[in-house]
């Protein structure tokens, strides 16, 4: 058995070198800014899980990759392989932990930038904010659109792209078939009884796929912005996201994730999840302050 402390096995997770179940050989979890890595650094990856590890590289659900079987003996020499490759070990403790995008920048779904805005907040958060111990983990998930394929609704905190629509019943002709009705993914368009088109607005995604779909214009593009999402929880508890009302621009969702993070450190008590602190504390008492000058 490893002959190390406690204290030290503390160390290396916090480093993200987490020891494996054989009580033996580690884990080291290798961090993306954004979910992908260039073919040069996966060759660097392949290379020490051979030289280092036991010659394997798992994928984690949370876009990280993870080289195993590492003897302790070879912990700093492969960080220091891994280096000039721009790659490092993390991901864990009380703290932000890596930013998940999907991959809405190549998605014919994508409604923005997941990548790009990923790591932006890599930068100003994980980076940023990497010395800053928070009352629990933090995670950050970001959906291009609403059909929530990383489940930003899970995550700490929530980011969706929305592309909002705008429906003008003058200029609806009520033509024989209606392409945004076909069009809509969540069926809340419809003819009326004029032969013009209503909508239930307030079951509406904002997907967007319905915009242009009008020949005659009658469905037109507002904004395209940014949903918010506080507090979803995935573990031994579980708990939905409570949406901020709105669509929000890129520098207001910047600007409120970082209002987020302060006021839940200051508030929140030792070992508390977001989501729990939220319902201990109370959502609106929470979205008031949060929102405050806004």
């Amino acid at each position: 058995m490893l002959n190390i402390t406690a204290e030290e096995k503390k160390t290396l997770k916090g480093r993200g070198i987490i020891l494996s179940r054989d009580g033996e050989t580690f884990v080291a979890r290798i961090i993306t800014e954004d979910g992908t890595l260039t073919s040069e650094q996966l060759e660097a990856m392949a290379e020490a899980a051979r030289r280092f590890g036991s010659g394997s590289a798992a994928l984690t659900v949370r876009m990280t990759m993870e080289i195993q079987g590492i003897s302790y003996e070879n912990i700093e020499p492969m960080c220091q392989f891994l280096a000039p490759y721009g790659l490092y070990t993390g991901g864990t403790g009380p703290k932000i932990r890596p930013i998940v995008p999907c991959k809405g920048t190549v998605c014919t779904h994508g409604l923005i930038d997941t990548q790009g805005l990923a790591r932006e907040l890599h930068q100003k958060f994980y980076l940023g904010w990497h010395d800053v111990t928070l009352p629990h983990k933090f995670k950050i998930g970001i959906g291009g659109c609403p059909n929530n394929c990383i489940k930003p609704g899970l995550n700490d905190f929530g980011i969706m792209g929305q592309r909002v629509p705008k429906y003008d019943p003058e200029k609806c002709k009520a033509c024989g078939k209606c392409n945004v009705a076909a069009t809509c993914p969540m069926k809340i368009c419809a003819k009326g009884e004029d032969g013009k088109m209503v909508c239930q607005r307030e079951k509406c995604t904002n997907c967007g796929k319905c915009i242009d779909a009008c020949p005659f214009g009658a469905v037109e593009e507002v904004t395209v912005g940014y949903k918010i999402l506080l507090g979803g929880i995935w573990g031994k508890r579980q708990r939905l996201a409570t949406p901020l009302e709105g669509v929000y621009t890129k520098e207001q969702v910047v600007s409120i994730l970082e209002k987020t993070l302060t006021l839940w450190k200051e508030q929140g008590a030792a070992g508390e999840r977001f989501g729990l602190f939220l319902e201990r504390t109370g959502v609106e008492n929470f979205t008031k302050q949060l929102l405050e000058d806004k």
